[in-house]
């Protein structure tokens, strides 16, 4: 007999000005289960977690908790209702001891305020519980690892005993024998008849835990599954909205040259603890590299590596046959790398700043800041840019913020075009735009390839890295899954099989 569920979410809708953000979504949690909740970047996941925590009001549908109809006016509410979480970036204070961050809020009281000593023991009893018995709760929590921290948190977050507990992207920064470590703590909670949403983009992980799933796309509802009735490939289909079999997309543009390319980059091992796993890769002149693989694959952060965003702690990388260290953003643009970042609004554009200042913004940086870059000259770079990649309006002199997405990205290309690197850093280039834009920038890539310059493509839309890559590199639980080249029998469907094949070469 099924049990009744502890959460029950029907037909919520929540909106912002001019975004549908839930429309009419399900949703409802199970007492002694891990429920995963799935979907791409804006299914509407984080929503529907601030809705049923009490962040965000719902505009229509109700929820219901232990078989009670809930008003969740804050937080607060959602917590006097039993529902505790835990989030991706961990909610703790680190220059305070592991027993006072446990038991923050719910310390023990006496008369003449705070007794540390109960409240100490209590922490300690409440870590037991979770395996961390020979933690010291008077040490700092500075000293533990990210991953301890995470299992500290969750004992807070169950120290007034919640029915319900929400793990939001709970892995993203830790190893593989820390998530088993965290994972045993899951289980432990599962059987004590806990109800667990679990969040992540990892499918090895959501099918290692998961006793059933929800999946969202575009805001709406998809359905609900048994994790033991769906298979990767089922999975993605209904996330990406469509089957595999439809995925054939289109053919490549530029055929691939039969002449051997002479490499540009080699990298060999690089990567980054809890982050991304050590990586070879090689990236030949003129040539378009496809990174391919689910939003949290690890697409982003390996090549953050190669631009030098983030530092690699491993391996090592060679640029024009010659043995390179690049830790930094600026030594990547002094090596002729140049990175575009997914993250247009907060890592890209400047709002407040004119076309004109946005594009030759990176030049700038290059060249140092006691080296002001000629009017004319600046004049000259900003009008071939515009007009090159006809930007509308082709006004220099406009704040950026007042363009279309699709503008703002042929600027930001701009941008860089403007350092005339050798290897230019694509990473979701076409994003949140309209075709038309889209098709213009994809052109812009195999032109620039044409005229020797090497590209690096991300992008989360699998048949345009079919559609503009020479070879492609399949990303799957931040490490590489696989490495293909890219002729007439690569379809999207292939590249999405690899990703969901349990043992990809």
């Amino acid at each position: 007999m099924t049990p009744q569920p502890v959460v029950e979410m029907r037909g919520i809708h929540v909106g912002f000005p001019g975004v549908k953000a839930l429309d009419g979504v399900d949703f409802r949690l199970f007492p002694g289960e891990v429920h995963a909740l799935m979907g791409e970047n804006g299914a509407g996941k984080s929503t529907l977690i601030k809705a049923l925590t009490g962040v965000y009001s719902i505009d229509s549908g109700r929820i219901i908790i232990e078989g009670r109809e809930r008003l969740l006016a804050g937080t607060a509410d959602a917590q006097a209702a039993g529902i505790a979480t835990v989030y991706q970036e961990v909610n703790l204070v680190t220059n305070l001891s592991i027993g006072e961050n446990v038991m923050l809020g719910h310390e023990a009281r006496s008369p003449l305020g705070i007794n540390w000593r109960t409240t100490h023991r209590r922490a300690a009893e409440v870590l037991q519980r979770f395996g961390l018995g020979d933690l010291d709760t008077r040490q700092p929590l500075s000293m533990l690892s990210l991953a301890m921290q995470q299992l500290v948190a969750i004992s807070r977050a169950m120290v007034t005993k919640s029915n319900v507990l929400i793990l939001d992207e709970p892995t993203s920064s830790l190893d593989a024998q820390e998530v088993a470590t965290l994972f045993k703590v899951v289980r432990q909670l599962r059987d004590d008849g806990v109800a667990i949403l679990f969040v992540s983009h990892f499918l090895e992980q959501v099918f290692e835990i998961s006793d059933r799933i929800t999946v969202l796309r575009n805001g709406a509802y998809e359905g609900e599954y048994l994790t033991r009735d769906l298979d990767r490939s089922l999975l993605i289909s209904k996330m990406i909205g469509r089957d595999l079999s439809t995925l054939a997309g289109s053919r490549r543009e530029r055929a691939a040259s039969t002449v051997e390319r002479e490499n540009l980059v080699t990298a060999t091992g690089i990567g980054r603890k809890g982050s991304i796993a050590p990586t070879d890769l090689a990236i030949g002149k003129g040539e378009v590299l496809g990174f391919a693989g689910l939003l949290g694959s690890g697409r982003t952060e390996l090549v953050r590596l190669l631009f030098g965003a983030d530092r690699s702690d491993s391996g090592g990388m060679t640029l024009r046959g010659e043995k390179v260290t690049i830790h930094t953003p600026a030594a990547g643009l002094a090596h002729g790398i140049a990175f575009s970042s997914e993250n247009r609004r907060d890592e890209g554009i400047i709002g407040d700043l004119t076309v004109r200042e946005n594009i030759i913004l990176a030049l700038q940086a290059r060249r140092g800041w006691l080296r002001r870059i000629p009017k004319r000259e600046a004049d000259e770079i900003v009008t071939s840019y515009i007009e090159g990649l006809d930007v509308r309006p082709a006004d220099p002199d406009r704040p950026i913020k007042f363009l279309s997405g699709g503008n703002q990205q042929k600027v930001l290309l701009g941008r860089w075009l403007a350092t005339r690197p050798d290897l230019l850093i694509l990473d979701e280039p076409t994003r949140g735009i309209d075709v038309g834009a889209k098709a213009e920038i994809e052109q812009t890539v195999l032109d620039l390839a044409s005229g020797g310059v090497s590209v690096i493509f991300v992008s989360s839309e699998i048949e345009e890295v079919v559609r503009v890559s020479d070879r492609i590199i399949v990303m799957r639980d931040r490490r590489k899954v696989a490495e293909i080249e890219n002729d007439e029998s690569i379809s999207a469907a292939t590249i999405i099989a690899v990703i969901a094949e349990e043992d990809a070469a």
